[in-house]
């Protein structure tokens, strides 16, 4: 088998695909997280700081400048990214484990003798052991 045959496989893989798509999805996300903060919750709390910019603070050593401020905005995007993402898993558990939960076992059937109730019975707690 070729190289191009073999890198053409691996790359129309589901698994590659889905991870590609994700990647591009979870940048774009990010760049919507920080906008939020940088723009809408950063003013915000600034003003609930009576007029404090955090994104402005910073210590200058010697002639290097620490901007510890846009650290903190950092920290609060990874905060929410974080918290949205366990909201998105936390719903998605719910509904893979209410597809995962199977409906009862039918009843036998009328139509099935005593033998086969007995057999299906004995089936059924050997099963649950």
């Amino acid at each position: 088998m070729s190289i191009k045959k073999e890198f053409k496989e691996f790359i129309m893989k589901g698994n590659v695909m889905d991870l590609a798509i994700g990647v591009i999805i979870g940048a774009a996300f990010g760049k919507i997280v920080s906008s939020l903060v940088e723009n809408i919750l950063m003013p915000f709390l600034g003003i609930l700081m009576q007029g404090i910019n955090f994104q402005s603070f910073s210590i200058k050593v010697g002639e290097a400048e620490i901007k510890y401020g846009m650290f903190m905005g950092a920290i609060i995007d990874f905060l929410i990214i974080a918290f949205v993402l366990f909201l998105v898993i936390k719903a998605m558990n719910k509904v893979k484990k209410s597809k995962m939960e199977a409906p009862a076992p039918p009843a036998p059937a009328a139509t099935m003798s005593k033998e086969e109730i007995l057999l299906t019975e004995i089936r059924d707690l050997l099963k649950n052991k």
